[in-house]
């Protein structure tokens, strides 16, 4: 079906109601059984099953008791509810002992006991009733096998039973004991709680009981198996029976294809491609096509109508799953032409007259065949485990391997919020944006530009029949691929637009989809939960501060430092002499901090991961800088063709809360440009086969987003300082040279200025002037720098699992591929030690006569192995050769991305270890000194534990949704999330 379907739900009486066609395949798994007799399912429903198990599908029998006497078998579907009807004393309890599981069986006079101490109080059966249908219910709901063990004589007791069981879309199976009068009498003689029971009262159960016999069909029940006397009941034997639509068996690998809609010549060619080789008969015709690899093909349904051969598509598919090599669940399409065949009433509209006449050139052996195949097919298909659910029109997840009027209703046509669009076309319920299953629900029947994943579930229609294409994916591979029509064979109704949910043009977002507490489903932490406050705060960043939300699409998790080191506060640090060697003497000797004594040490980072079994970690230079966020597209029409924007915009430029880093569109756009220049040369756009980039990066220096916190928070500081110390060491040492006793009072106060200059020294680093605040004639961009360190996503494909080697090798190759452009005299700050850093940039960034300058910074690191000593020790007199030179510090990662534990979880991506004089800056001045360490040592990180890892797993899943194209909406649940977490109350210093 597709939204040229005006009528939405021809031909269906409701979700509640069953179909008109129903007794004949609306209840595909309802096939009724009286009298023991079961009705087989018809040739073309489950053959390819039957091959498989060597036995007619549905009927995968288990025995639950056997005797030596003539067997009766009864069959139970695995999933239903079983109603015991017969009159007390007719042995119901007995039988459902011996032939279920007493977890099974729920008994009225069990629940009478649970309600009111006494199972014989008649009194307490209304209350009694309403536990056992409520257990019932929350069993079904579950998906397990229930039986009633009542007398359920009455047509009243069962319409409730009957009800119940269409509630949760289960069968309802009636299994009636019909013992004569003087042998119930006498088991309840014999029984002393019920010696007492008036004969009337079993007469009357009696009486019910005969009239009840011929309608329990037309109650409801789906199976009625009648046994009478002692006896047949004795002789019965219970075989549970696999539902027709449960193949979890079958685990593929499967190649599931889209709507065909008539269109044999694309078939043939997509088949093809996907290594099918075809069989012809002697006319030459498709009848087969077999995959050499043993794959199995699955159709979803619209075989048939307005395309130019619907019987040749038939014939192809018809014989593919005759073979075995291949599954077919119906359409919409196919369930009209199978009333048709059936001579029924139906408007020949949608299509339906083109198939009518071109059946009408094929033999009548051929319209019966097709007949019995369209009778045969089976609503929906839960495969591979249950991991995978086959249907035409999309399926909830509670609908999955239930059998009802409803379930198949809304297989075949879906839903629709009864509204109508500006086509006169039903408006489709957006069931898949509410989808959290943990199948993946692959169907059509909604054309749709592109093929893309939406909540673990994709819809295959591509519109081939209208000039799109015809789409298939591959099982478990998850690998999409496609042919274009060869032409338009119909004229669609509407613009083929993607309006199915998964579309990439998806809908616009939705207040309602950040609003309130959220729950995220994740691929790699499972549901993350949002608290309203914190989506509250995050929504007023979002719309008060941020970016375009279109060319926002992911944003950095916080990271958490590395455990507190607790290397004393005197003598040697775990880096042991090496301090002494590598500019620990120095940094020691200033602010008293001589004692060595380390709040964040990389020995503790390696340390973490040796005990999470990571072995190879790289350590990244932490650049002076502000995380940022590059979104670079090739050009400005792969920004609007992709992105939706326009107005000369190629991409984005953002801080990890999503706020602009420049007030000036144009600066932005210079940097774009520059890292677009060097993709180009570097060749990474045709390399990584993308028109877009999306960077992770540092931007430098930091003064570029944070000059108001350094002006308020921190050269507050240090002209405070400035201006009171040399006055009071002034004053001190007078004092002290007129022989008033104040050496204790003295050495303390210089400590203290030695600590200020200390922290002054510190946030200079982080400053210098950039673009128009340099003499004229100067780049624009002058004294920017960017650092990026990680290629996050590109066209259709995540990159956060790349190795960080690689990921770096291809950063490489984009600085170098700048530097030959644009080269350079000096070098950069860096490498400057003892220069001023406004100083120091300028030497690096006017090339020869003032030029362009360098943009891109590259990242020092360097690999350690966690379970050698000697690689431990290189790596922590790296960092402290990096601090010692004035720099921030270094991030400590898993050279293998995306890695687990132990225990399956994920693991920190990245452990931040900062240098001592960088603290500074966050803990303040004297931080260093012996008593203020030990108090600082006190730090909880377990809450930023947990918030690093899951926004990392937040940020992984808008890369994924990114790459598959899913839309915005969706997207931006997971950004979103990521902000608000942002919100959750955790230590700033951190």
């Amino acid at each position: 079906m597709t939204d040229n379907d005006r009528t939405g739900h021809e031909h269906q009486n409701g979700h509640g109601q069953e179909p008109e066609y129903e007794d004949q395949n609306g209840h595909e798994d309802n096939r009724k059984v009286k009298d023991g007799n079961v009705k087989q399912p018809p040739d073309g429903g489950r053959r390819h099953g039957q091959q498989e198990s060597g036995r007619e599908q549905g009927s995968e029998a288990r025995p639950r008791d056997r005797s030596e006497r003539a067997v009766r078998t009864l069959a139970v579907p695995d999933l239903s509810l079983v109603v015991l009807i017969g009159a007390t004393g007719s042995g119901k309890s007995t039988f459902a002992a011996r032939h279920f599981k007493p977890t099974e069986v729920l008994s009225s006079d069990f629940c009478r006991g649970l309600v009111s101490d006494d199972e014989n109080d008649q009194s307490a059966s209304s209350d009694a009733f309403d536990v056992l249908h409520y257990i019932a219910g929350k069993r079904l709901a579950a998906g397990r096998l229930t039986v009633i063990d009542a007398t359920n004589v009455q047509s009243e007791a069962r319409a409730q039973l009957v009800r119940l069981a269409r509630e949760h879309d289960v069968l309802p199976v009636a299994i009636v004991l019909d013992v004569p009068e003087q042998i119930c009498a006498a088991r309840n003689a014999a029984r002393a709680d019920r010696a007492g029971l008036p004969r009337r009262v079993i007469q009357r159960h009696q009486r019910e009981l005969r009239r009840s016999l011929r309608h329990l069909e037309r109650e409801g029940f789906r199976k009625v198996h009648l046994l009478r006397g002692p006896e047949e009941i004795g002789a019965a034997e219970i075989v549970t029976e696999r539902r027709f639509n449960d193949l979890r068996h079958l685990t593929g690998p499967f190649d599931i294809i889209g709507d065909i809609h008539g269109c044999r010549s694309e078939l043939e060619t997509l088949l093809g491609r996907l290594g099918y080789a075809l069989e012809r008969d002697a006319l030459g015709r498709p009848v087969d096509a077999v995959h050499p690899q043993g794959r199995t093909a699955v159709f979803v349904g619209d075989l048939v109508d307005r395309g130019p051969d619907s019987p040749g598509v038939l014939r192809l598919v018809m014989g593919m799953v005759k073979a075995g090599h291949a599954l077919c669940v119906p359409g919409n399409h196919e369930n009209k032409l199978g009333r048709y065949l059936k001579g029924r009433n139906v408007q020949h509209t949608h299509g339906l007259a083109e198939t009518i006449e071109q059946l009408e050139k094929e033999d009548d052996a051929f319209r019966a065949e097709v007949a019995a195949f369209l009778h045969g097919l089976v609503s929906h298909y839960v495969l591979d485990g249950g991991g995978l659910v086959v249907c035409h029109a999309g399926l909830p997840e509670k609908y999955h391997g239930r059998t009802s009027g409803r379930v198949r209703s809304f297989a075949l046509y879906g839903d629709t919020t009864g509204e109508t669009d500006e086509f006169g076309l039903p408006v489709r319920y957006p069931w898949a944006e509410e989808y959290r299953g943990r199948a993946a629900v692959v169907y059509g029947h909604t054309p749709t530009p592109r093929a893309n994943w939406l909540n673990n579930t994709i819809c295959l229609d591509t519109g081939c029949v209208f000039g799109g294409s015809m789409t298939a994916l591959r099982w478990p591979e998850r690998e999409l691929m496609d042919i274009p029509a060869e032409k338009v064979w119909y004229e669609p109704a509407k613009p083929l637009a993607a309006t199915a949910p998964g579309g990439v043009d998806g809908r616009p977002l939705d207040l309602g989809d950040v609003a309130g507490r959220r729950i995220v489903e994740t691929r790699h932490m499972g549901r993350l939960a949002v608290r309203e406050e914190n989506a509250a705060a995050a929504l007023e960043v979002m719309s008060r501060f941020a970016i375009d939300p279109r060319l926002l699409p992911y944003l950095p998790p916080t990271m958490a430092p590395c455990a507190t080191s607790q290397a004393g506060t005197g003598g040697e640090t775990a880096g042991g002499a090496a301090d002494e060697s590598r500019g620990g003497a120095a940094e020691g000797a200033r602010g008293g901090a001589a004692d060595g004594g380390y709040l964040e040490h990389p020995a503790e980072a390696f340390a973490a991961y040796r005990a999470d079994g990571v072995r190879e970690v790289v350590c990244e230079e932490k650049h002076m800088g502000s995380r940022a966020v590059v979104l670079v597209c090739r050009d400005e029409s792969v920004a609007r063709e992709r992105f939706g924007v326009s107005g000369g915009v190629s991409g984005a430029l953002y801080t990890r809360t999503g706020r602009p880093f420049f007030d000036d569109p144009a600066t932005t756009e210079r940097i774009l440009h520059r890292v677009r220049e060097s993709a180009e040369r570097a060749g990474l756009w045709a390399e990584l086969e993308t028109d877009w980039l999306l960077l992770d990066a540092e931007l430098m220096p930091w003064s570029l987003k944070a000059t108001g916190l350094l002006r308020r928070q921190y050269a507050a500081v240090g002209a405070a300082s400035g201006a009171v110390f040399p006055g009071a060491l002034g004053a001190l040492e007078a004092a002290a040279a007129r022989g008033v006793e104040v050496t204790e009072l003295l050495g303390r106060q210089r400590e203290r200025a030695s600590d200020a200059a200390a922290f002054t020294d510190a946030y200079r680093r982080y400053c210098w002037r950039v673009g128009a605040e340099r003499p004229a004639g100067t780049d624009e961009l002058a004294g920017i720098r960017l650092a990026p360190f990680q290629i996050l996503a590109v066209q259709g494909r995540s990159l956060a699992g790349l190795p960080h080697t690689d990921q770096l090798a291809l950063i490489d190759r984009l600085i170098a591929a700048e530097a030959e452009a644009a080269p350079e005299s000096g070098a950069g700050p860096e490498a400057e030690a003892g220069a001023e850093p406004q100083d120091a940039l300028s030497a690096a960034a006017a090339g020869p006569g003032g030029g362009r300058t360098r943009l891109l910074a590259p990242t020092r690191r360097l690999v350690v192995d966690t379970e050698d000593e000697a690689s431990v020790a290189a790596g922590i007199a790296w960092w402290l050769d990096l601090t010692g030179e004035g720099g921030e510090g270094m991030v400590v990662k898993p050279l293998h991305a995306l890695v687990r534990g132990k225990d399956g979880r994920l693991i920190q991506p990245g452990i931040k270890c900062r240098g001592r004089e960088y603290l500074r800056i966050i803990y303040g001045p004297e931080y260093t000194r012996p008593e203020n360490l030990r108090r600082l040592r006190v730090r909880h990180l377990g809450h930023k534990r947990s918030l690093a890892l899951r926004e990392y797993a937040l940020g992984l899943e808008a890369l994924d949704r990114l790459a598959d194209g899913e839309p915005l909406w969706r997207v931006h649940e997971a950004v979103f999330a990521v902000l608000a977490l942002e919100s959750e109350p955790v230590d700033p210093r951190l």
